[in-house]
């Protein structure tokens, strides 16, 4: 529970109701009382009974932040003009590690479903277009579950070469393909008392996705080369970015598959559908990749006006690179309008598209052509720019393909 004095809030009312839509629960304290069991976030006139875990406000000071430390409470300083960005500046200052950032109600109320998934042992499914956070989701269930202590091991399956997938999955025993000097135990064991992260699931290959099946059902690998199988203790969290049951009907995942791993399924919302949480990542990227020595620059006004306005189509990533690209851009103490340099392909639809999934494919379709002309055709530093693996670029490609065709 975060407390919130009840001076700050009178100064400030916008900052609980910010608070709660993102999911993070508070509390107003008593003047006589400004500090509850948790994180505070108090005026500055309060600032001398802060511990180092609250929040001190000075509401109305020049826009300012001085980090928390071991001994001190962080300092925040900002007022109207630029109340949206401090308050969700705050809300990171006491923002639960392990906790994705968010801003958007959408956003806090998958992350508190998050949380009562994590409470079972259930395989979940994370859906959502690429860069929409799934993996950061998925460490926020592993850490909210009681194998909490055991390890996190992410793995996307689409940078795996296939003629290597199913050892490094199941591990292999010594001598059973060449090269295999030693027995080696795959990620299934690595990740056992832990939590798996089996990203981009659905470029698994057909063959192995049986053998996938068996481990989640029975709890057992069978290595390469190995005569007997063994047990393993874990969870499964299988993200895609596809639609898996339109991959089930084209035939390019099992149904079986599908239906084991889509036991609980969640899917993340494109970040344009929750643009509330634009300055709330926002903020935690700048805490992130502003130097802590360094005075934190408070994007201006307009800059978080142009920030917001966008449609995002390459989600968090994108911003991520916006919000480098502005640190590094920025001539003043803030980051103004014209540091915030944002790539866009004009696309413009043919008349032929007469449904939204044409339009997605026209869409991505010109994308992935505009950024493989970006970078003279190189394929992998397309792919890297568009925040997907070479396989999926050259998968997405053979579509594209077979649609002209």
């Amino acid at each position: 529970m975060i407390g919130v004095s009840e001076r700050i809030a009178k100064m400030n009312p916008a900052l609980p109701a910010w608070l709660a839509g993102a999911g993070l629960a508070c509390a107003i304290l008593a003047a006589t009382d400004p500090h509850g069991d948790g994180p505070a976030i108090v005026s500055a006139d309060e600032g001398d009974l802060a511990r180092p875990c609250d929040v001190v406000i000075d509401f109305g000071g020049a826009p300012a932040l001085t980090r928390a430390t071991a001994t001190a409470p962080a300092r925040l300083a900002y007022g109207h003009d630029d109340i949206l960005f401090g308050n969700a500046l705050a809300a990171e200052c006491v923002r639960p590690s392990g906790r994705p950032a968010a801003g958007d109600p959408s956003s806090a109320a998958a992350l508190t479903l998050a949380g009562r998934i994590a409470a079972s042992d259930a395989s979940v499914l994370l859906l959502g277009e690429t860069g929409t956070g799934k993996e950061g989701v998925a460490r926020f269930i592993h850490d909210q579950s009681r194998r909490a202590q055991g390890p996190f091991t992410a793995v996307n399956c689409a940078a795996l070469p296939e003629t290597m997938l199913e050892a490094i999955l199941f591990g292999h025993r010594k001598g059973s393909f060449t090269g295999a000097n030693c027995d080696g135990e795959g990620l299934f064991k690595a990740a056992s008392g832990g939590t798996l992260l089996l990203d981009e699931v659905a470029e698994i290959p057909l063959p192995l996705q049986a053998k996938m099946l068996r481990a989640l059902q029975e709890r057992e690998v069978l290595a390469v080369g190995a005569l007997r199988p063994e047990p393993v203790d874990l969870r499964v969290i299988a993200c895609a970015n596809r639609n898996l049951a339109d991959e089930v009907e084209a035939g390019r995942f099992r149904a079986d598959l599908y239906w084991r791993l889509n036991v609980m399924p969640l899917n993340l919302m494109p970040l344009r559908a929750r643009p509330l949480d634009v300055p709330a990542i926002a903020a935690a990227l700048l805490l992130r990749h502003c130097p802590a020595e360094l005075a934190l620059p408070f994007p201006t006004e307009a800059a978080l006006d142009r920030l917001t306005s966008h449609t995002w189509p390459g989600n968090c990533r994108e911003l991520e690179n916006v919000i480098q690209r502005a640190l590094l851009l920025r001539s003043g103490d803030r980051i103004d309008a014209g540091d915030i340099v944002i790539d866009t392909a004009a696309i413009e639809v043919p008349a032929n598209v007469r449904t939204l999934s044409d339009a997605s494919r026209t869409a991505e379709a010109t994308i992935i052509r505009a950024a493989l002309e970006e970078v003279g055709g190189h394929r992998l530093r397309a792919a890297e720019r568009l925040g997907i693996s070479e396989r999926t670029l050259r998968y997405r490609l053979a579509e594209m393909r077979a649609v002209a065709a």
